[in-house]
């Protein structure tokens, strides 16, 4: 008989998931407490940008496998329910909020029918789910919980989620095991790398990894600050140990830091838990991590003041970019805004320009000015910062650019212009570790 799921939650990972899911030949229903999302997704419309989603989720919709609904009671008849809901940072501290994946379990746990797998796929504190399955089995004896932490990238999201590089799942039975073996078969007859993990150790996997990135992430852009105590190229040092096998050249592109709704926030939360397990030393490090991270925006700031000088007012500065990442819309913890807003505050006239994230970064901060092209932003401009690496950004042409701005001079805040060609252009480039 084939398996039916329910998944908890039609955000980012949700929507992703109950799309991909369907498309595995599953039958699938999402459900939301957010009546005008659910009405969207109902509609074959995601309410976020992810390349590929929309005409997947509008594609599942048609073969009547993928159904949508505010109505809980419609995953009673599921096999397997996925908890697919937000883990965010709590206001007053490091931690993770887990509210909404304890409110999933209290919301579903008397809904659903003996023998029912809950898998969790949001990222939460390490014992989580030891205490999820104690709940819910007090709730209804009958059923089991696993987790299966997501690995997916904003802007590869399907791609990660129907090809993914591994699919670890954390089970504390060997009927849990045997049911998410059948929901991932295709992938496994791909030869999905399959990993078994106990509980805490699936949970530790997706922040363990996050971690890892941060780290290199951060490492390459404290190197970036060495450089230019030393007049050394930052691009040139990554390239060279890029080769060295064990390092690898991935994520080591030095520029303004990472951000978005999952790397800050977790490494935060995971230094919080360590906390409260009394393991605070292990993690100690990432605090500098986190601290490397946030110094590269305030870096992008002092060379604007070096360009235009300490006084800011009256200065235009065109800043391209306003999605923590391309290929997103999605500008939490955008590094790019940040700067932008920190600029406005010192009293320049900031104007973003985005292809995709402008309407999320209005709702954020409103009092920012946003133009409607890539030669708006830069019309007058006495300053341009290149601050999320868009294909569309690196397709301009210098020389036309030059035409429209007060003065030529950009700060590359990505590392991913070419360089000779703009300075080719008449302009004055600037970037994080590497000399001017």
């Amino acid at each position: 008989m084939a398996l039916k799921i329910s998944v908890i939650g039609t955000g980012y990972l949700g929507a992703t998931h109950a799309a991909c899911m369907s498309s595995l030949g599953l039958e699938v229903v999402g459900v939301d407490l957010d009546s005008a999302k659910i009405e969207r997704l109902k509609g074959g419309r995601v309410p976020f940008y992810e390349p590929g989603l929309e005409e997947l989720l509008q594609e599942q919709l048609a073969t009547g496998r993928l159904t949508f609904s505010d109505n809980f009671d419609a995953i009673s008849d599921a096999d397997v329910h996925f908890i697919c809901v937000g883990t965010p940072q709590v206001k007053d501290g490091l931690a993770a909020d887990m509210s909404y994946v304890d409110g999933a379990i209290e919301a579903i746990a008397m809904r659903i029918k003996p023998g029912s797998l809950v898998v969790g796929k949001s990222t939460v504190p390490v014992g989580s789910a030891a205490r999820l399955r104690d709940r819910l089995r007090t709730l209804n004896p009958e059923v089991d919980l696993a987790w299966n932490p997501e690995f997916l990238r904003e802007g590869f999201a399907v791609h990660d989620t129907l090809h993914p590089n591994r699919l670890v799942v954390g089970v504390a039975s060997n009927e849990a095991e045997d049911i998410l073996r059948a929901v991932y078969a295709k992938n496994i007859a791909e030869e999905v790398p399959w990993v078994v993990a106990d509980l805490p150790t699936s949970e530790l996997v997706k922040v363990a990894a996050n971690s890892f990135l941060a780290t290199k992430i951060s490492f390459i852009n404290a190197m970036a600050e060495i450089c230019e105590a030393a007049g050394g190229d930052v691009t040139v040092l990554a390239k060279a140990i890029g080769y060295d096998p064990r390092i690898g050249s991935r994520f080591l592109q030095a520029g303004i830091g990472f951000g978005g709704g999952c790397l800050p926030k977790d490494i935060r939360a995971f230094m919080a838990r360590s906390q409260e397990l009394g393991a605070d030393q292990a993690l100690e490090f990432l605090r500098e991590i986190d601290s490397i991270n946030m110094r590269a925006r305030s870096r992008v700031i002092d060379l604007v003041r070096r360009e235009l000088g300490e006084n800011l007012a009256g200065k235009k500065v065109a800043v391209l970019g306003a999605a923590f990442k391309p290929d997103s819309d999605d500008v939490r913890d955008s590094p790019a805004l940040d700067i932008a807003v920190q600029i406005h505050a010192a009293g320049a006239s900031v104007e973003i320009f985005d292809p995709k994230a402008m309407e999320n970064a209005k709702l954020r901060f409103p009092t920012l000015a946003f133009a409607q092209s890539i030669d708006e932003c830069l019309a007058q401009a006495d300053i341009v910062l290149h601050l999320t690496e868009w294909q569309v950004f690196r397709e301009i042409n210098p020389t036309v650019a030059a035409t429209l701005v007060n003065n030529p001079i950009i700060i590359d805040g990505r590392n991913a212009l070419d360089r000779e060609l703009w300075q080719m252009a008449g302009w004055k480039v600037r970037a994080l570790g590497r000399a001017s």
